[in-house]
């Protein structure tokens, strides 16, 4: 039986010439750079002697640079990860054959209250005004005991233990990491991860299908995560924005092979109090090519305690008082909705940038 037109998904949608209304964004939120208009602005950090913590060894420097990184951008892409090649090449393979299946398939998998992960059009929020030109897959990958594999596709074969060791060799990273940022902050290096508790990773394949009108659309619309950390690897394709000032410039990441994008969520945000930015992003499509991405978000226990760590004297907390991770995930995503219904009625009701700039505003206080 086919699909209904609630679950067709862009991949079926793909070869029409216009766009569904579904997926119009306010102007204010389309592009203003290109996928292909490559910047250099993200800093590209290798990680080639991170273990080499004695005087004279490059750990100094890579914590000096990731320091800065995050002080900046709250992103940066890392290379010399220890990461063998070909494991990417086999996550990127094999997540383009379960997004070339028929939608019959996919939605077998369908994402719905309750299930702990699957298959999904847009986004897992099911009240969004404006859809995102994207599907993708969630699989919920740490805890192992937490997983529920009737959401995890049997095509195509072999998928799951190559995600099992890209979920492994990925957290391996990202405790290096971890321990850095701890140190910049003058903390010791397990402090920022104590404050998660057992840590719980979910991995999102994003699959972007080259789009009829992509002027109109986004893959996905400008955000921070509501993670600690995520990790992405993209394509080669072009797609990934970011921006440091509050969107008034954006610049495309330029894709570097094997490279992982390392993003900081609003976790690190609040427990640095600001001093490391959460990496504010998006990202944009085309109509040439598919493109896929690959992230792998860390997140704290849902009763972790959320506050800033080492204040500094006379410095005033982000947070009036502690909170804990699932109530920070939950404003998060109370705003993040709320933006786009607003953006949505501004279109409707034909108001002025200065009047949409107000009521977003309003909505931040």
């Amino acid at each position: 039986m086919a699909p209904t037109t609630a679950t067709v998904t862009p991949t079926s949608q793909a070869h029409e010439k216009t766009l569904g209304e579904r997926y119009v964004v306010h102007k204010k939120d389309r592009a203003k750079v290109g996928h292909k208009d490559f910047s250099d602005d993200i800093p590209v950090i290798s990680l080639a002697g991170i273990d080499e913590d004695y005087p004279g060894g490059r750990r100094e420097e890579i914590l000096k640079k990731i320091v800065s990184a995050c002080e900046e951008w709250g992103v940066f892409q890392v290379v010399d990860h220890g990461i063998r090649d070909e494991l990417f090449a086999q996550m990127f393979e094999l997540s383009r054959q379960f997004f070339a299946l028929p939608d019959e398939y996919k939605l077998r998998y369908k994402m719905t209250q309750g299930k702990k992960g699957g298959f999904t059009v847009s986004s897992h929020f099911p009240d969004e005004a404006v859809a995102n030109w994207r599907e993708l897959m969630l699989f919920m990958e740490r805890p192992i005991e937490g997983r529920d594999y009737s959401q995890w596709p049997d095509k195509p074969e072999g998928w799951r233990p190559i995600i099992d060791e890209y979920g492994v060799k990925l957290a391996e990273v990202s405790g290096k990491l971890y321990e850095l940022l701890s140190e910049g902050l003058c903390l010791e290096r397990d402090a920022l991860t104590k404050t998660l508790g057992e840590i719980h990773g979910h991995l999102v394949v994003n699959h972007y299908p080259k789009c009829p009108q992509p002027d109109l659309a986004v893959g996905l619309k400008r955000h921070t995560d509501p993670s600690s950390m995520t990790m992405l690897l993209q394509d080669q394709v072009g797609g990934l924005q970011a921006t440091k000032d509050d969107a008034k410039t954006w610049v495309t990441v330029r894709p570097i092979k094997n490279a992982l994008v390392v993003n900081l969520g609003d976790h690190l945000y609040y427990m640095s109090n600001g001093r490391y930015k959460r990496a504010d992003h998006q990202a944009i499509v085309n109509g040439e090519q598919n493109r896929m991405s690959i992230a792998l978000f860390f997140h704290g226990e849902n009763d972790a305690e959320v506050y800033p760590l080492n204040i500094k004297d006379g410095e005033k907390p982000l947070l009036e008082e502690p909170i804990t991770y699932a109530e920070m995930k939950k404003r998060h995503n109370t705003l993040y909705l709320e933006r786009i219904k607003i953006a949505k009625l501004a279109e409707t009701e034909n108001w002025s940038q200065e009047e949409l700039d107000r009521k977003l505003k309003e909505l931040e206080q």
